[in-house]
């Protein structure tokens, strides 16, 4: 019998993401890559544009993610 592969941990998932290895993740990956709650990392990617359906799959682009979270930035922070 097979066991399901457990996925990355953050920190492999986040140097993985941002040295270009891995563009696309899964939603379960990327709430916990941005540190969101994983309805709210949900909402974000659908106002982004950045899901995509791949039979069963639902990945998410962490590069259009990152353009969409940029237009929220506070200069006087």
């Amino acid at each position: 019998m097979y066991k399901r592969k457990r996925g990355l941990d953050t920190e492999q998932l986040q140097q993985l993401v941002r040295g270009q290895g891995k563009k696309f993740v899964r939603l379960e990956e990327g709430a916990a890559l941005y540190s969101i709650g994983l309805n709210t990392f949900r909402e974000i990617a659908r106002d982004a544009g950045a899901i995509y359906r791949v039979k069963r799959i639902v990945l998410v682009n962490t590069e259009k993610i990152d353009e969409f979270l940029e237009t929220f930035r506070e200069e006087d922070w």
